[in-house]
């Protein structure tokens, strides 16, 4: 298992390594430049900044030069933002996003679960259709319009929460509330459904009637084997969950102004900061191949058949 961790480990670098080439060179060919805007400075002033940031090197120098910069966990500096550079940036906007993200994973998880296991259990009654029509919502209703509708309810009609904001403002942890709740919609909803069709299936496993015979209790049938063998469906997707979140949050985060990664992502590609985009992919990236071999992991616990050699 060790080596197995080891090989895994040294294999997420020639991934991150393709990610970020493709990533510089779709950047670096796409129309428009970060000092381009409708007043265009004198051409001497433009050739200068270019200069300075060294974009007037050929195209494979300035990756060679990036790569080395990133190397050293230099991210390089932001062309827009320009009183600190872009390590700055997300170092004070990753935690908030990571924290909304991991929230909202965390409930969209135990939701979804509790959620599955009393649709499966009460199969064709009121509280499985219940259930279901939530999880439909969730995958049908896109985040922006979800967050709105959201708002408007608890914000504006009835005054229950406020509109935007963060955990460090006057109103403290219930800022937090709405957009972990729009972010956790949609993996609850799929996670719901996957665990309901897993129990489903347990259920009728030849074991579990052979469990049932032997008069063990149905608590103790679904506490140590149903449900244990219904996860691994839901583990399996929690690597696409966090990317829905992750990807999700750049919405999310605009929508309820919360002082994460997202917001920068969105500008940067607005503004067409090379540099700034370049950390915000490299990071996401980072976050996504490390939580897909985190699942790899948890996967084999679950599963005594599942060896890693």
């Amino acid at each position: 298992m060790t080596k197995y961790i080891i090989r895994r480990l040294i294999g997420l670098i020639p991934t991150l390594f393709i990610v970020v080439t493709i990533s510089f060179f779709l950047i670096r060919i796409a129309p428009g430049g970060p000092f381009d805007a409708e007043r265009q400075p004198p051409e001497q002033v433009k050739r200068n900044i270019e200069a300075k940031f060294h974009l007037d090197e050929p195209i494979a120098m300035q990756y060679l030069r990036y790569m080395g910069d990133i190397l050293r966990g230099d991210l390089g500096p932001s062309f827009r933002y320009q009183d600190h550079d872009v390590n700055y940036y997300i170092a004070n906007s990753l935690p908030n996003s990571l924290l909304l993200g991991f929230i909202a994973l965390g409930a969209a998880l135990i939701m979804g679960i509790v959620a599955g296991v009393i649709s499966a259990l009460k199969q064709n009654t009121w509280m499985d259709y219940v259930s279901m029509a939530i999880a439909i919502v969730g995958i049908t209703v896109p985040l922006f319009v979800i967050g709105p509708v959201l708002m408007y309810f608890f914000a504006l009609k009835w005054s229950i929460l406020p509109t935007s904001g963060w955990i460090t403002g006057r109103y403290g942890w219930v800022t937090i509330l709405m957009p972990a709740f729009t972010l956790a919609l949609r993996p609850f909803a799929t996670i719901a459904r996957l665990s309901r069709a897993s129990m489903l299936e347990m259920l009728r496993s030849d074991f579990i009637r052979t469990a049932q015979a032997k008069g063990l209790r149905d608590s103790v049938i679904i506490r140590k084997h149903v449900l244990k063998g219904s996860l691994l469906p839901v583990v399996s997707y929690l690597g696409p969950a966090f990317a829905s979140i992750v990807t999700g949050s750049v919405v999310v985060e605009q929508i309820f102004r919360v002082p994460g990664l997202g917001r920068f992502f969105v500008q940067s590609a607005i503004n067409r900061d090379y540099t700034l985009i370049m950390g915000t992919v490299i990071v996401y990236s980072i976050i996504l191949i490390l939580m897909n071999f985190i699942v790899d992991i948890i996967y084999s616990f679950l599963d005594p058949r599942i060896t890693y050699k």
